[in-house]
Protein backbone atom coordinates (compact mmCIF):
# COMPACT_ATOMS: atom_id res chain seq x y z
CA UNK A 1 0.00 0.00 0.00
CA UNK A 2 2.98 2.34 -0.32
CA UNK A 3 2.31 5.62 -2.08
CA UNK A 4 4.01 6.47 -5.35
CA UNK A 5 4.73 9.91 -6.76
CA UNK A 6 5.71 11.05 -10.26
CA UNK A 7 6.81 14.60 -11.02
CA UNK A 8 7.88 16.30 -14.22
CA UNK A 9 10.55 18.97 -14.22
CA UNK A 10 9.50 22.45 -15.20
CA UNK A 11 5.77 21.90 -14.78
CA UNK A 12 3.66 24.96 -13.92
CA UNK A 13 1.76 24.77 -10.64
CA UNK A 14 -1.95 24.80 -11.32
CA UNK A 15 -4.80 25.60 -8.99
CA UNK A 16 -6.94 22.46 -9.32
CA UNK A 17 -6.71 18.84 -8.22
CA UNK A 18 -7.88 15.84 -10.18
CA UNK A 19 -9.09 12.92 -8.05
CA UNK A 20 -9.51 9.48 -9.63
CA UNK A 21 -11.27 6.83 -7.55
CA UNK A 22 -11.05 3.42 -9.24
CA UNK A 23 -13.57 1.19 -7.51
CA UNK A 24 -14.72 -2.36 -7.98
CA UNK A 25 -18.07 -1.25 -9.39
CA UNK A 26 -17.50 2.27 -10.68
CA UNK A 27 -14.72 4.75 -11.36
CA UNK A 28 -15.24 8.36 -10.33
CA UNK A 29 -13.15 11.22 -11.67
CA UNK A 30 -13.63 14.55 -9.88
CA UNK A 31 -12.05 17.96 -10.43
CA UNK A 32 -11.53 20.03 -7.26
CA UNK A 33 -10.71 23.70 -7.00
CA UNK A 34 -8.14 24.82 -4.45
CA UNK A 35 -10.79 25.33 -1.78
CA UNK A 36 -12.01 21.73 -2.02
CA UNK A 37 -15.15 22.22 -4.06
CA UNK A 38 -15.97 19.68 -6.78
CA UNK A 39 -16.55 21.61 -10.00
CA UNK A 40 -16.80 18.69 -12.42
CA UNK A 41 -17.23 14.94 -12.09
CA UNK A 42 -17.58 11.95 -14.39
CA UNK A 43 -18.54 8.44 -13.27
CA UNK A 44 -18.41 5.28 -15.33
CA UNK A 45 -18.65 1.56 -14.75
CA UNK A 46 -15.34 -0.19 -14.05
CA UNK A 47 -15.08 -2.81 -16.79
CA UNK A 48 -14.06 -6.37 -15.98
CA UNK A 49 -11.76 -6.28 -19.02
CA UNK A 50 -8.44 -4.54 -18.31
CA UNK A 51 -7.82 -3.21 -21.82
CA UNK A 52 -11.34 -1.83 -22.10
CA UNK A 53 -11.08 -0.19 -18.68
CA UNK A 54 -7.83 1.55 -19.62
CA UNK A 55 -9.38 2.80 -22.90
CA UNK A 56 -12.43 4.16 -21.10
CA UNK A 57 -10.31 5.71 -18.36
CA UNK A 58 -8.04 7.40 -20.90
CA UNK A 59 -11.06 8.77 -22.76
CA UNK A 60 -12.46 10.33 -19.60
CA UNK A 61 -9.11 11.71 -18.42
CA UNK A 62 -8.56 13.41 -21.78
CA UNK A 63 -11.47 15.71 -20.98
CA UNK A 64 -9.47 17.20 -18.10
CA UNK A 65 -6.25 17.96 -20.03
CA UNK A 66 -7.28 21.58 -20.58
CA UNK A 67 -7.22 22.41 -16.86
CA UNK A 68 -4.14 23.64 -15.01
CA UNK A 69 -3.64 21.00 -12.36
CA UNK A 70 -1.63 21.17 -9.16
CA UNK A 71 -1.71 17.37 -8.89
CA UNK A 72 -3.47 14.19 -9.96
CA UNK A 73 -4.25 11.71 -7.19
CA UNK A 74 -5.24 8.16 -8.16
CA UNK A 75 -6.97 5.86 -5.66
CA UNK A 76 -6.31 2.16 -6.27
CA UNK A 77 -8.45 -0.67 -4.79
CA UNK A 78 -5.42 -2.79 -4.03
CA UNK A 79 -1.63 -2.64 -3.80
CA UNK A 80 0.57 0.12 -5.20
CA UNK A 81 4.25 -0.74 -5.71
CA UNK A 82 7.23 1.56 -6.04
CA UNK A 83 7.54 1.32 -9.82
CA UNK A 84 3.86 2.24 -9.97
CA UNK A 85 2.71 -1.20 -10.91
CA UNK A 86 -0.63 -1.93 -9.34
CA UNK A 87 -2.55 -5.03 -8.34
CA UNK A 88 -6.29 -4.62 -8.01
CA UNK A 89 -7.78 -6.60 -5.17
CA UNK A 90 -11.09 -7.00 -6.98
CA UNK A 91 -9.89 -7.93 -10.47
CA UNK A 92 -7.92 -10.88 -11.82
CA UNK A 93 -5.67 -8.60 -13.86
CA UNK A 94 -2.33 -9.53 -12.34
CA UNK A 95 0.21 -6.76 -11.73
CA UNK A 96 0.45 -3.99 -14.33
CA UNK A 97 1.40 -0.34 -14.64
CA UNK A 98 -0.95 2.62 -14.86
CA UNK A 99 1.81 5.23 -14.74
CA UNK A 100 2.11 5.86 -18.49
CA UNK A 101 -1.63 6.29 -18.85
CA UNK A 102 -1.43 9.36 -16.62
CA UNK A 103 2.07 10.60 -17.52
CA UNK A 104 1.11 10.81 -21.18
CA UNK A 105 -1.77 13.14 -20.34
CA UNK A 106 -0.70 15.36 -17.44
CA UNK A 107 2.35 17.53 -16.77
CA UNK A 108 2.04 17.79 -13.00
CA UNK A 109 2.78 15.66 -9.91
CA UNK A 110 0.90 12.35 -10.01
CA UNK A 111 0.29 10.30 -6.88
CA UNK A 112 -0.93 6.71 -6.59
CA UNK A 113 -2.31 5.49 -3.27
CA UNK A 114 -4.55 2.80 -1.85
CA UNK A 115 -8.19 3.93 -1.81
CA UNK A 116 -8.92 3.05 1.82
CA UNK A 117 -5.82 4.98 2.90
CA UNK A 118 -7.13 8.06 1.12
CA UNK A 119 -10.56 7.67 2.69
CA UNK A 120 -8.84 7.50 6.09
CA UNK A 121 -7.03 10.77 5.31
CA UNK A 122 -10.31 12.58 4.73
CA UNK A 123 -12.42 11.02 7.46
CA UNK A 124 -9.77 11.52 10.17
CA UNK A 125 -9.01 15.09 9.12
CA UNK A 126 -10.65 16.90 12.06
CA UNK A 127 -10.82 14.09 14.60
CA UNK A 128 -8.63 13.80 17.72
CA UNK A 129 -6.41 10.78 18.27
CA UNK A 130 -5.99 7.73 16.07
CA UNK A 131 -8.68 6.80 13.55
CA UNK A 132 -9.24 3.46 11.85
CA UNK A 133 -11.34 3.77 8.72
CA UNK A 134 -13.04 0.64 7.41
CA UNK A 135 -14.84 0.47 4.09
CA UNK A 136 -17.43 -2.25 3.57
CA UNK A 137 -17.88 -2.35 -0.18
CA UNK A 138 -16.88 -4.94 -2.82
CA UNK A 139 -14.41 -6.11 -0.15
CA UNK A 140 -13.30 -4.73 3.20
CA UNK A 141 -10.43 -2.29 3.12
CA UNK A 142 -9.04 0.04 5.70
CA UNK A 143 -6.67 2.81 6.58
CA UNK A 144 -5.15 4.19 9.78
CA UNK A 145 -4.59 7.90 10.19
CA UNK A 146 -4.28 10.69 12.72
CA UNK A 147 -5.69 14.13 11.98
CA UNK A 148 -5.56 13.61 8.23
CA UNK A 149 -2.10 12.03 8.07
CA UNK A 150 -1.52 8.37 7.33
CA UNK A 151 0.32 6.35 9.95
CA UNK A 152 2.98 3.80 9.07
CA UNK A 153 0.72 0.95 10.25
CA UNK A 154 -1.65 1.74 7.40
CA UNK A 155 0.75 0.42 4.76
CA UNK A 156 0.20 -3.20 5.79
CA UNK A 157 -3.36 -2.92 7.05
CA UNK A 158 -5.51 -5.44 5.16
CA UNK A 159 -8.37 -6.28 7.56
CA UNK A 160 -10.66 -7.90 5.01
CA UNK A 161 -8.45 -10.95 4.57
CA UNK A 162 -8.47 -12.14 8.16
CA UNK A 163 -10.38 -15.41 8.79
CA UNK A 164 -13.46 -15.57 11.00
CA UNK A 165 -16.38 -17.92 11.60
CA UNK A 166 -20.07 -17.11 11.86
CA UNK A 167 -23.13 -19.37 11.67
CA UNK A 168 -20.88 -22.33 10.94
CA UNK A 169 -19.21 -20.61 7.96
CA UNK A 170 -15.48 -19.90 8.05
CA UNK A 171 -14.17 -17.37 5.54
CA UNK A 172 -12.32 -14.10 5.11
CA UNK A 173 -14.01 -11.21 6.88
CA UNK A 174 -14.88 -9.51 3.59
CA UNK A 175 -16.64 -12.66 2.37
CA UNK A 176 -18.86 -12.48 5.45
CA UNK A 177 -19.41 -8.76 5.98
CA UNK A 178 -18.54 -6.70 2.88
CA UNK A 179 -21.51 -5.02 1.23
CA UNK A 180 -21.25 -7.42 -1.70
CA UNK A 181 -21.38 -10.40 0.69
CA UNK A 182 -24.39 -8.98 2.53
CA UNK A 183 -26.23 -8.42 -0.73
CA UNK A 184 -25.83 -12.11 -1.54
CA UNK A 185 -26.68 -13.28 1.97
CA UNK A 186 -29.83 -11.18 2.27
CA UNK A 187 -30.86 -11.31 -1.41
CA UNK A 188 -30.93 -7.58 -2.14
CA UNK A 189 -29.57 -5.56 -5.03
CA UNK A 190 -27.82 -3.05 -2.77
CA UNK A 191 -26.76 -3.22 0.88
CA UNK A 192 -28.26 0.23 1.42
CA UNK A 193 -31.72 -1.35 0.95
CA UNK A 194 -31.38 -3.56 4.04
CA UNK A 195 -33.89 -2.89 6.82
CA UNK A 196 -35.44 -4.48 9.91
CA UNK A 197 -34.24 -5.05 13.48
CA UNK A 198 -33.34 -8.72 13.00
CA UNK A 199 -31.39 -7.96 9.84
CA UNK A 200 -29.54 -5.08 11.50
CA UNK A 201 -28.57 -7.30 14.43
CA UNK A 202 -27.15 -9.85 11.99
CA UNK A 203 -25.26 -7.15 10.12
CA UNK A 204 -23.81 -5.81 13.36
CA UNK A 205 -22.66 -9.31 14.28
CA UNK A 206 -20.84 -9.69 10.96
CA UNK A 207 -19.37 -6.18 11.05
CA UNK A 208 -18.08 -6.73 14.57
CA UNK A 209 -16.16 -9.92 13.72
CA UNK A 210 -12.88 -8.16 13.00
CA UNK A 211 -13.22 -5.18 15.31
CA UNK A 212 -11.84 -6.75 18.54
CA UNK A 213 -8.61 -7.69 16.73
CA UNK A 214 -8.30 -4.17 15.32
CA UNK A 215 -8.82 -2.57 18.71
CA UNK A 216 -6.34 -4.92 20.37
CA UNK A 217 -3.61 -4.32 17.81
CA UNK A 218 -4.00 -0.63 16.91
CA UNK A 219 -5.83 0.89 19.90
CA UNK A 220 -7.80 3.50 17.94
CA UNK A 221 -9.85 6.28 19.46
CA UNK A 222 -12.36 6.19 16.61
CA UNK A 223 -13.54 3.52 14.18
CA UNK A 224 -15.34 4.82 11.10
CA UNK A 225 -17.52 2.36 9.17
CA UNK A 226 -17.72 3.47 5.57
CA UNK A 227 -18.74 2.36 2.11
CA UNK A 228 -22.41 1.46 1.48
CA UNK A 229 -22.71 0.35 5.11
CA UNK A 230 -21.91 3.92 6.07
CA UNK A 231 -25.22 4.93 4.51
CA UNK A 232 -27.18 2.71 6.91
CA UNK A 233 -24.82 3.19 9.86
CA UNK A 234 -27.54 4.58 12.15
CA UNK A 235 -29.66 1.46 11.67
CA UNK A 236 -27.15 -1.11 12.94
CA UNK A 237 -24.68 0.82 15.13
CA UNK A 238 -26.92 0.42 18.19
CA UNK A 239 -26.35 -3.35 18.02
CA UNK A 240 -22.55 -3.17 17.94
CA UNK A 241 -20.91 -4.14 21.26
CA UNK A 242 -19.38 -1.18 23.08
CA UNK A 243 -15.65 -0.89 23.74
CA UNK A 244 -14.24 1.45 26.36
CA UNK A 245 -12.40 4.38 24.84
CA UNK A 246 -13.45 3.60 21.26
CA UNK A 247 -16.13 5.50 19.41
CA UNK A 248 -17.96 4.25 16.31
CA UNK A 249 -18.61 6.97 13.80
CA UNK A 250 -20.50 7.42 10.55
CA UNK A 251 -18.37 8.77 7.69
CA UNK A 252 -18.89 12.37 6.67
CA UNK A 253 -19.30 11.26 3.05
CA UNK A 254 -20.09 7.52 3.03
CA UNK A 255 -19.70 7.06 -0.73
CA UNK A 256 -17.24 9.86 -1.50
CA UNK A 257 -14.63 9.65 1.26
CA UNK A 258 -12.02 8.52 -1.26
CA UNK A 259 -12.22 11.43 -3.71
CA UNK A 260 -12.17 13.98 -0.90
CA UNK A 261 -9.21 12.11 0.55
CA UNK A 262 -7.52 12.43 -2.83
CA UNK A 263 -7.96 16.19 -2.69
CA UNK A 264 -6.61 16.52 0.87
CA UNK A 265 -3.69 14.20 0.15
CA UNK A 266 -2.73 16.19 -2.95
CA UNK A 267 -2.95 19.49 -1.11
CA UNK A 268 -0.77 18.33 1.78
CA UNK A 269 1.98 17.21 -0.63
CA UNK A 270 2.70 20.76 -1.81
Amino acid sequence: MSRVEFKKNGSIMGDMYLAVDIGGTKTLVALFNRRGRVIRRIKFKTSWQKERFIRELTSVLTRFKKFKLAAVIVAIPGVVQKNCSVRFGNRDWGTFSLAKTFQNLFDCPIYFENDANLAAVYESHRLPGKTVFLTFSTGIGGGIAERGHLLVESDKFEPGHKIYTIDGKTAEWEDLAASSALEKAFHVDAATELRGKKTMMQIAERVYLGIPDIISKYQPNTIILGGPLGKIFNLYVKYLPKNDGVRYRKPKRPLESVIYGCYLFGKTQE
